[in-house]
This record gives C-alpha cells, structure tokens and sequence, in this order.
C-alpha cells in the first residue's frame, strides 16, 4: 500500500517526462545469476531519478512535494530518518537493588595482574606527588590501607588469586625502596594452569585502574551466568558441623580468618620530633664536604672545630669550654678516643695534635701528612689519620714513632674512616669515588668498591650485625649502600635522592641515621632492612655535613654551614641495660630553650 501510494504521486509529478523520455531493458548474460527485472518497474524507477536533470524535462513543483508528504504522514505512516552516526554498541546499563559478580568468560588472573599499576605500564601514569613518608599520621594511614586491602582481597577471593606483597614505605619513585643486589625483579601473578594465551603485561595496552568484575541485576535478567542467592542456607552433606570456629555459627560479617586480622595486635610506628630540643650557635663552622668537625666523646663532652679554635661543650652542665687555638693554623677534623679523655686534632698544615681535655694541655704532635688532614679514627690505642695527601697512617699513640704502617691505595683525598673495633678492619673513604677496606695493620687493602659515583665521606659499621658496612655517596651518586665485608660483596643500595654527607647506626635499635646535602638538607631516620623511613627531619638551611652520637645513643648532633648544631631526639632508650638513664637526652632537656 505504501509503495502504490508513493508510485502514483511521482508518476502523476512527472507524466511528462515519462512521455519524453526511453530507457531501454537491460538483458542479462547468459551466465549471470541476477534475477530479470520488471520492466515497467524500471522504466518507472529510471524516470524518477533522471528525469528532474534530462534535458526538457519539467522541474519538481516543492508545494506539490511538500503537500502529498504531508497527506502520507496524516496517512498514519512515519518517515524513515537516515541516522547521523552508527549505532553505539554500549551495553545498556541496568540498575537494580542487588547485584552479583558476573565472573564468566573473565581471566581473573590478567585482570587482577593489570590492575596494578606496575602491571600495565603501556598506558603513563601521572606523576604523583612526593608523600612524606616520615610523617606518623601517613604511616597510620597506610597501616589501615595495606589492612583493609589484604581483608577485602581475603573475603572476596579467599586464596583464588595471588596476594600481592604490601608495599614498603618509600620516600616516592624517585627515592625507591633498598634494591637486594642479585635478587629478580618484579614477577607477574602465575596464572596457575589458565587456559588463556595473552601477552605479557608490558605488552598488552590498558588502563591500570578499572573494574575487576561486570556486576549486572538478576532481577531483570534471569538468563546470566551466575547463581542467585539460595533462599535458603544448604545443609550440610557431612552432617552436623562440629567446628565452633566455623562461618556457619559466626555472628561476624567477616570470615574467622579476617577477624584474626583484624584482631591481631600491631606495633604502632615510632613518635620522632621534628624539632630540635636544643640549637646552639657554630661560628665559623666550616660549610666543607671534605671536613670532620663535631664529634661527640665517650665522657659526654662534644668537641666542635670552629676556624683556629676547638670548642668543648658539656651536656651536663651547658657549659662551653675553649680546649686550644691554633697558631696560623685550622681545624679541619677532630676525633675522641672511645673511652678516655683524649681528642685528636687534625689541621690543615697536615699535623695531628692529641690533646688532654680534661687537663686541657697538648700531649704531642704527629708529623707525616702533606696536606691537611680530614678524617681521624680511634682503635684504642691506635690513631688513624687520612689526608688530602691520599696517604692513610697508623700511629700508636704509646710510641714515640710518627706512625706505624703507610697505607697507599687512594688517588685522591680520603675524606671518611671508620674503624670496626669487633673485627679490626678499617673503612676509608676518598674523593677518588672508591670504598676500601683494610685488615688490622695491613698495607694492602682487603677489598676494593668502586660502585659509587662520587666522593664517598658517609661511612657507618653496625653494631647489630657481624661484618656489615653502609657507605653513602656525593651529589651526584645519591645513594646508600650496605656491603658485606666477610664475602666482599653489596648486599642492598637505596637511591636517597640527595647528597649523602653522614652515617651513623643507632646502639639501641637496628635503624640509622643519614644526614643529606643537596637538595633536601634533611636528616632522614631509616629502619634496616627494610629502610623504611622511620622520621624525616629538617630545619638546618645548608648542607648537613657534620653528625654525631650520645654515649647513650638517643640523641643526634648535626652541623651545617649554616653554623648552627641541632640536637634531635631520634632513638629510644636501650631498656635491657639501662643505658641512657639520666645520660645526654636527659641532662640536655633541662638546657633545652632555644636560643
């Protein structure tokens, strides 16, 4: 009826054309399968369309046109439209009270894997913003995130899935966590016998955080995949369920695993002040890279070098003493004797002077070095000295002799010594980028590190651990590394992101200390060895460049070139033999007003 109707209309608009005009009929080959036409169909259809542009012809009357397709549309019939785009393929999204996890035809294996952002590095990420991993309330918050992740995961996957390893607090991508040297890097989530074929994650473009699961109401759709909720629980096929710890007689929500969770007690993290409790002025303290000015001896009296002159200050009284001033000379390092009163005095003629604090005489002067001499280190009675010179002496302080033993292996200054006193091996440190260490008295060098790329100064022995050694480079190394010293070799490296001018092991925990330069100039406290940063701490304006230690290991000293010293409360008392009772942290709160 519609098409009759349409006919009519243009073949009463174009009579006259249809009297004019001939269109001859098309014969097909024989060969060709395509069905005869009608003929008067054609000539019908060939007049319509050629006849408004063949010569003669009479053109279309648009009122005529635009009245007989109003009386179709009156007519009850509707005009078909062209669409302006193709049709959208989205799924219609379908809204429900209740909803499932539809798990069919999904690998859980590659979604949850691309999940993560390591898994899916094809698509760039926005860089984030530096989180300050030393502030508590973050490291609360990320206990209760890593928490609520590993619950949420338990509950809905049980042990289907891998369990990705919690992260580890670290300053943020570009100061990574402690590399384990030798170690593989990251793995993908097996795929546990899936039989799905895809690329690697480095190879397969996607979004890093998107759904997991398609969720889709079964109330308006009863043929998904999936199961309803059963109306009521099954019995069991084993008959009655003994267990007094099973979900069937749980008035948790969560599972009992969960709750063990949940309820298992956690060590809250550590308090650190970010202020210092004391700040004395440091007149003239050298702002040098290469220089060892403070530290801080076994009879609680730290020992500062501030231009010709070595200053003492007694924690326990507040009072500050001036030991000696150099005749056209500097003081470019001074070192106490572990346990005594005696401090060792380097200047820059290349001279060690000991001196008797206590009596505050000079006891004598060495001779040997060149140059001045930058680092000094105590082993009882043995004085080590290192120079601008590159040489390293030994000197036995009860002989009359110079020194003892001659050692030859840096190529430019040495700038860090660190006797370890257990083992009787000495650490050094040079501007030559090289770490070695040296048995006892020998002249040859036991081991020899050339992994850092700048002046190695930062050198710290621990305590806690047999033959364990962590070094610190310059600018334009930046990094942490700790090496075993009994099989020669790193055993882990962590980028600070800064110049590292200190290192300094805590007696009472198995954290340590590292002051930085350029560019942060702040002093960061690291759990080992995790080396999570356990406080981060900043005031002082230039490098940090000098570092020590209380006898009972609770308080730090830093200087800077902003010739102020900063004392910071860091490390907690050694409980088990009550070092520290009444020691440094305490005398020096009652002298603590900031000037």
């Amino acid at each position: 009826m519609r098409e009759t109707t349409v006919e009519s209309r243009h073949v009463s608009l174009t009579s006259s054309t249809m009297d004019c005009s001939h269109t001859p009929s098309l014969v097909s080959p024989p060969d060709s399968r395509t069905p005869p036409t009608v003929s008067s169909k054609r000539q019908t259809n060939g007049t319509i369309s050629n006849g408004v542009n063949r010569a003669g012809s009479e053109p279309v009357d648009a009122t005529a046109l635009s009245k007989a397709l109003k009386n179709f549309e009156e007519a009850g019939h509707s005009r078909e439209i062209t669409p302006n785009a193709s049709p959208s393929r989205k799924r219609q999204r379908v809204y429900g009270d209740r909803f499932i996890p539809n798990r069919e035809g999904q690998d859980l294996q590659a979604s949850f894997s691309l999940l993560q952002d390591d898994g899916s590095p094809a698509t760039p990420s926005k860089a984030k913003k530096r989180t300050p991993h030393g502030e508590l309330h973050f490291q609360k918050t990320e206990e209760a995130n890593r928490t609520f992740s590993n619950l949420l995961r338990t509950e809905l996957f049980d042990t289907s899935i891998p369990q990705p390893t919690p992260p580890s607090l670290s300053p943020d991508p570009t100061m990574a966590r402690a590399t384990t040297i030798n170690d593989s890097s990251r793995h993908t989530p097996p795929t546990h016998g899936s039989s799905s074929s895809l690329p690697p994650a480095s190879l397969t473009p996607s979004t890093p955080h998107k759904n997991l699961f398609t969720y889709m109401s079964p109330r308006h759709h009863t043929n998904i995949s999936g199961h309803p909720t059963p109306s009521r629980t099954p019995g069991s096929r084993h008959g009655i369920n003994l267990n007094p710890k099973s979900d069937l007689y749980s008035l948790s929500p969560v599972r009992f695993d969960s709750q063990r969770l949940l309820l298992s007690p956690r060590k809250q993290p550590r308090a650190v002040s970010k202020v210092p409790f004391k700040v004395l002025d440091a007149p003239d303290l050298a702002d040098d890279f290469y220089l060892n000015l403070v530290d801080w001896g076994g009879s609680n009296i730290l020992g500062v070098g501030l231009g010709s002159s070595v200053y003492m200050w007694d924690s326990a009284s507040g009072r500050v003493n001036q030991l000696c001033e150099l005749t056209d000379d500097i003081v470019t390092s001074v070192s106490w004797i572990q346990r005594g009163t005696h401090l060792a005095i380097g200047t820059n003629k290349g001279l060690v002077q000991i001196w008797d604090a206590e009596k505050q005489r000079r006891l004598r002067t060495m001779t040997g070095h060149t140059a001045r001499v930058g680092a000094l280190a105590w082993n009882d009675h043995i004085l080590t000295s290192g120079s601008r010179d590159r040489l390293i002496y030994h000197r036995d302080v009860r002989q009359p002799d110079q020194y003892l033993r001659k050692l030859i292996g840096h190529k430019q200054e040495v700038c860090g010594l660190r006797w370890n006193t257990e083992d009787g091996q000495l650490a050094s440190g040079g501007n030559d980028n090289k770490l070695m260490v040296w048995d006892k008295l020998s002249e040859t060098p036991l081991w020899k590190f050339s992994d850092h790329t700048a002046a190695v100064k930062a050198i710290a022995w621990s305590p806690h651990q047999h033959s364990l050694l962590a070094s610190g480079g310059g600018t334009a190394d930046r990094k942490i590394k700790f090496w075993d010293t009994t099989k020669g070799q790193c055993v882990s490296e962590l980028d600070t992101g800064s110049q590292v001018c200190n290192l300094a092991w805590s007696k009472n925990s198995n954290e340590l200390v590292s002051t930085h330069g350029y560019s942060q100039n702040q002093i960061v406290v690291w759990k080992y060895p995790s080396m999570t940063q356990v406080a981060s701490l900043t005031g002082h304006t230039f490098r940090v460049l000098y570092l020590a230690m209380s006898p009972d290991g609770q308080t730090v000293v830093t200087g800077a070139g902003d010739e102020t010293l900063r004392f910071w409360k860091c490390f907690q008392k050694r409980e088990r033999d009550g070092v520290g009772g009444d020691g440094a942290g305490m005398k020096m709160e009652r002298w603590g007003i900031i000037r």
